[in-house]
């Protein structure tokens, strides 16, 4: 078995990602494995699903206002 040590620099100047799931890898620069793991928390202590957006709730939904890409 041999180790292979690699040293680089990555300047990324813009980077777009169309989607993210659940399952999504995305990985810059070099790697000797990517090992699948996947944990899942409720930290919240719910105890159901999240209602379906436009369902009436106590609270209305609030938008984040994000910048314009260049």
């Amino acid at each position: 078995m041999s180790n292979w040590t690699i040293y680089q620099q990555i300047t990324i100047q813009q980077l777009r990602v169309q989607s993210v799931s659940n399952s999504s890898v995305l990985q810059v620069g070099s790697a000797g494995s990517i090992r699948s793991l996947s944990q899942l928390y409720n930290s919240g202590g719910f105890s159901g699903p999240a209602p379906q957006l436009g369902e009436e709730s106590e609270n209305p939904l609030s938008f984040v206002p994000l910048p314009n890409p260049n």
